[in-house]
């Protein structure tokens, strides 16, 4: 579910459902607020949303049978659907409604959301009673709810003209027997609309009700009927910029087989390894963790300077780390940090209590990674090794929605490519492609990664015997706006801590501002630091190949992190380097070329390439 940051207005009549389409087109659009919210977001225009608007008239004019719109989380997708239900209802074109939500929580936030603008949901309709009572204007219930008894749906959509409102379309897809339920119980339907912020999937099962279009290679692609993606939508003000803070570090584990394994977490490895370097990261026995929360504990604190009741979530693998997590968070706050699972009784009302409290912490495994509105979520912790688009925009989803001008989000994750590459890439919009070229079979690797997406967790876990060894904590840079911003840094460093400083509430072209300035101060201080310590070293009488190994170790990190940025490999970083630089490989450079080279590279970074 995606309502408005605010949230509804409490003071909106009820649909008046016998006056005539156009007494019922003035009253809708005179009494439901602009982002659905007692006070608009900035960005907001008139009384709806620019967005909102322009796809409500679209979907009026049209008037089609299936529509399907596609808008970022935090862009008010819900505001947009019931504002189309409470037309149709007060035109008479349909008599009921049927919201289908991805969980039990969210059927709740939908009938809340629609009572405030006069249409009164059943949240609690179970299959055994058939028939909702008379008094509501229809139900929400979930996609493996339909499956379950597709029939009872189907007799109900067949009983009244209906609009079936299906939140987050994608999971029609989960699994064939709910794409199978869903197309059953509404294919009778009046109108469906469809409703997502991710149209992807990592499969390529068919979505119901849902536009394809096959293109010269045989791929079907999904055809929105409107779209406002991300880039957009922060364009308009409507969402919040992200900086990514991403952390590396060093990392010891044993293999099933016994192996005692070393790497560094970001670096040049093969996939095992990156994987094995994550867990390994993500154990809460090591020290990335608490090192990692408490950095984001330090930003969540600089947050609320300005915004006081700034919320932080830790998103986490399963319930045994998120239970970890949380007694991590505890030792570094003094306070007790609410912890949402999915088996509790009580987790929905876990979630509307800290959404409407000022608590600094939450910590949940699944709960909240899709569709649940805490507005005030402004600092995460993406602590889980899952890694699809789906899930990891989903995620961050959850903490885009603006409130006021100049809020920005900060998300704290591992320095792995899969991450880096998908928080880049968080402005791409992407169809839902079915069906492969035709002139391109599918390999055994290939064959066994789509089985194991199909059988994928939302928590992402690795298989397999493994133990954690020990891990460390080293602040890798921060992502905004699609470009990196400063180098590998210690934990507790002048350098990490003058990212973590950047204040709350600033435009986004002051945070880029910002961030090169202070990156460039950070080059500046390194550089100085290195001669300071090549001419303590001398003076000490420190070996020569002592001071080479280290300056080893600082261009390592450096062409790390610039691969990471630049897409380039390792390999083509050095010889780039030397060519630019002279001198030999890196094996037999002496140390002053190996500085002349970091001093090369720390222009890059600064924009002197």
């Amino acid at each position: 579910m995606d309502s408005d940051p605010a949230g509804p207005s409490l003071t909106t009549a009820p649909v008046n459902r016998r006056s005539s389409p156009q007494q019922a087109s003035t009253f809708a659009a005179e009494q439901l607020s602009p982002a659905y919210p007692r006070r608009a977001a900035w960005g907001t225009a008139g009384r709806l949303r620019a967005w909102q608007a322009a796809a409500l008239k679209q979907y009026m004019d049209a008037a089609p049978q299936d529509f399907l719109a596609v808008a970022t989380p935090g862009a008010g997708k819900t505001t947009f659907a019931l504002r189309v239900a409470t037309e149709l209802l007060g035109q008479g074109i349909i008599q009921k409604v049927t919201v289908v939500c991805p969980t039990e929580h969210l059927k709740s936030q939908w009938a809340d959301a629609a009572a405030r603008v006069g249409v009164h949901i059943d949240p609690s309709f179970q299959n055994s009673q058939g028939q909702a009572g008379s008094h509501f204007d229809g139900v929400a219930v979930t996609y493996a709810q339909v499956a379950a008894n597709p029939k009872v749906h189907e007799n109900r959509t067949r009983a009244y003209s209906t609009l079936v409102i299906l939140d987050e379309i994608h999971h029609a897809g989960d699994a064939l027997s709910w794409g199978d339920g869903i197309r059953q119980a509404f294919s009778p339907a009046t109108r469906r609309l469809a409703l997502t912020g991710t149209p992807f999937r990592s499969d390529t099962s068919p979505i119901p009700f849902v536009r394809y279009i096959e293109d010269e290679s045989g791929v079907r692609h999904s055809r929105a009927d409107y779209s406002y993606g991300y880039g957009p939508a922060l364009a308009d003000g409507v969402v919040r910029p992200v900086i990514f803070h991403s952390y590396s570090g060093a990392m010891q584990w044993r293999t099933s087989a016994g192996d005692e394994i070393a790497a560094r977490l970001g670096e040049d490895l093969t996939k095992d390894l990156t994987k094995q370097a994550w867990r390994t990261a993500l154990s809460p026995e090591g020290e990335w963790v608490p090192a990692v929360l408490a950095a984001a504990n330090q930003r969540l604190d600089q947050m609320r300077k300005q915004i006081p009741d700034a919320g932080g979530l830790v998103i986490a693998s399963d319930q045994q780390t998120a239970r970890a997590y949380a007694g991590h968070l505890a030792r570094i706050t003094g306070k007790s940090a609410t912890v949402v699972l999915s088996d509790d009784e009580d987790a929905s009302d876990r979630i509307d209590t800290f959404a409407s409290g000022t608590d600094k912490w939450m910590v949940a495994v699944r709960m909240v990674s899709e569709g649940v509105d805490v507005p005030r979520l402004c600092v995460g912790v993406y602590a889980t090794s899952a890694s699809t688009p789906l899930y990891f925009a989903q995620a961050i989803g959850r903490f885009v929605r603006a409130r006021r001008r100049g809020e920005t989000a900060s998300i704290f994750l591992p320095a792995v490519a899969p991450l880096l590459q998908l928080a880049a890439n968080l402005e791409e919009e992407r169809d839902h492609a079915l069906g492969r070229p035709r002139d391109q079979e599918m390999t055994a690797e290939e064959r066994a990664l789509a089985m194991a997406r199909r059988s994928e967790k939302a928590s992402g876990e690795l298989q397999g015997s493994f133990e954690a060894l020990r891990s460390g904590a080293e602040f890798a840079g921060v992502l905004f706006d699609g470009a990196d911003f400063g180098t590998l840094a210690e934990v507790g460093s002048i350098e990490e801590q003058e990212f973590l400083g950047i204040p709350g509430l600033l435009e986004p072209e002051q945070v880029s501002l910002l961030l090169h300035e202070r990156q460039t101060k950070q080059m500046a201080e390194q550089r100085r630091a290195r001669a300071a310590a090549g001419l303590r070293a001398n003076n000490a009488g420190i070996s020569d190949h002592r001071q080479r190994a280290q300056a080893r170790k600082d261009l390592n990190k450096l062409v790390a992190q610039w691969s990471r940025r630049s897409g380039e490999s390792h390999a083509s970083i050095h010889a780039t380097l030397r060519r630019l630089c002279g001198g030999p490989e890196v094996a037999k450079a002496t140390t002053a070329q190996i500085q002349t080279r970091i001093a090369k590279l720390q222009d890059w970074f600064v924009g002197k390439r």
